[in-house]
């Protein structure tokens, strides 16, 4: 097989299971990107450390069989030449290579050389032209309480011939950042890279840490902190499905839903805490432990949520309306969705079958194994339908979760570690999978550390699925996405 040779000459990540790490030159660089294409790969992420004055590296990570692989690139101090581009055979490296470019100065061969978080010049979208069409602008500054965005659609009459996104509105320096702060108090900053996935961010920092520092947490941590994911997932899921039906004009969905997920938010603040899981999971385990009786009362109001949120489905899939929206719009093709690489949630709805839990799982998932959820019609009505499903694996994997909690302490003293060590941590979030690379500098300190959020690899999938729909039908569909904004602006 093309990736064993690779594979073998790879050596492991800490952090991470399932993470390998192999250094290339320039011919092999497109040599590891040819043969994870031929094989169903997908890349990941990609990002680079350093400047073309000191000297940069470049790092891509693929996931593929048998696992994920880390790949560097060193580029000399001086050299100003191109690295080669991966754009051809994976369309998300565009867009990741020039927000590298933006941020470093260090440049791709790929031919598309727009600014991507430079907003201080024009952006030449591309023109569509013919008879009747015209173009419709929308934001970045919207009418609703989201973050900002640019949208240029290409339309005749109501029909999208093309959609072409620009984000990089809200970028924060939080590459930056990192090096800013003390390596054992990084967690917090990651935990805000995308509000909605705090936990899976944190626990993937966290990960990635303890892992390059040598540090080993408790059982019980490991357990604690799968309940924290699974209960953002499941809120996020329940808040998704309400804004579903209300897009489909079905404002009794978002009700109920809204009420789900109020309860889920409650029972988690009385055994958390604290309604959102900022800043529990911590270097060494968790920041707060549960009780007996707050682990059962939690598993109560998740057994109903789940109840309830069946008896929901029943009610969607019947109401003629709702159904007549959801089906059929937004469909990403399975085979488009694998040349696009999309990941997470929206790629299982279009027979991407990956989900970090099961192909590269850490405790306590290792214990208890996850049923992948996965469907091949790809459009709004199958993503709500993963949704829904999600929901009752969320239920059954929280039950088992608080039932066998171990005995033990939540946390454990992490040392800091050695000064160069490099981890990544990877986790499955509602989303998709997050990861963060991590490497550490003297006494303490962050030499580098890169956030990466799937909805890199999943905002051009949405720009393919609203094609040959209507413009009003944009905000269900984007909805059933509901990518992360923040996530791709770091």
């Amino acid at each position: 097989m093309p990736m064993m040779r690779w594979w073998q000459r790879a050596r492991p990540v800490a952090g991470a299971p399932g993470v390998r790490r192999v250094s290339v030159g320039r011919e092999e660089w497109m040599q590891v990107a040819r043969d994870v294409a031929a094989t169903g790969g997908v890349l990941h992420a990609l990002w680079v450390s350093g400047t073309p004055a000191e000297g940069a590296q470049v790092y891509g990570v693929y996931l593929s069989d048998p696992g994920a692989l880390l790949v560097e690139l060193a580029l000399s101090a001086g050299d100003a030449r191109p690295y080669p581009g991966l754009q051809e055979l994976f369309p998300a490296a565009s867009r990741l290579q020039r927000a590298a470019f933006d941020l470093t100065g260090v440049r791709s061969s790929d031919p598309d050389r727009r600014a991507w978080l430079v907003h201080a010049e024009p952006y030449p979208f591309t023109r569509v032209e013919g008879e009747g069409v015209h173009e419709i602008a929308v934001g970045p500054v919207h009418a609703g309480t989201i973050e900002p965005g640019h949208f240029r659609f290409s339309v005749v009459g109501e029909k999208v011939l093309r959609l072409e996104t620009h984000l990089g509105y809200v970028h924060r320096g939080l590459e930056q950042r990192f090096t800013e702060l003390p390596i054992l108090a990084g967690h917090r900053l990651a935990a805000r890279v995308s509000g909605d996935s705090a936990v899976a961010f944190s626990w993937a920092y966290c990960q990635a840490l303890e892992g390059l520092a040598g540090g080993t947490i408790p059982p019980r941590a490991a357990w604690l902190r799968a309940v924290c994911l699974e209960l953002e997932r499941l809120a996020n899921h329940l808040g998704d499905l309400g804004a579903l039906g209300n897009d489909a004009g079905f404002a009794f969905g978002l009700t109920q839903f809204s009420r789900l997920k109020e309860d889920v938010l409650r029972a988690t603040a009385a055994a958390f805490g604290r309604r959102y899981l900022f800043d529990v999971v911590v270097p060494g385990g968790l920041a707060v432990d549960v009780s007996s009786d707050s682990a059962r009362a939690l598993a109560d109001a998740i057994r109903s949520a789940c109840a309830e949120s069946a008896e929901l489905r029943t009610v969607y899939d019947e109401h003629e309306g709702v159904r007549a929206r959801f089906t059929g719009t937004g469909r990403l093709e399975p085979q488009l969705a694998t040349q696009l690489g999309v990941l997470g949630l929206v790629g299982r709805a279009s027979g991407q079958a990956r989900d970090a839990r099961v192909d590269l799982p850490c405790l306590p998932y290792t214990k208890l194994p996850v049923s992948r959820i996965v469907l091949r019609e790809g459009d709004v009505a199958a993503r709500v339908a993963v949704r829904f499903e999600e929901v009752q694996e969320c239920a059954r994997l929280l039950a088992q979760l608080l039932e066998k909690l171990p005995d033990g302490e939540c946390s454990a003293v992490l040392e800091e570690p050695a000064d160069g060590a490099f981890g990544i941590g990877l986790i499955e979030g509602w989303r998709g999978p997050v990861l963060v690379a991590l490497q550490a500098g003297p006494a303490g300190t962050v030499r580098f550390c890169h956030p990466h959020d799937p909805s890199w690899q999943n905002w051009p999938a949405l720009e393919y699925a609203i094609l040959g729909n209507i413009v009003p039908d944009f905000p269900l569909i984007n909805k059933s996405f509901n990518l992360s904004y923040s996530g791709v602006d770091l």
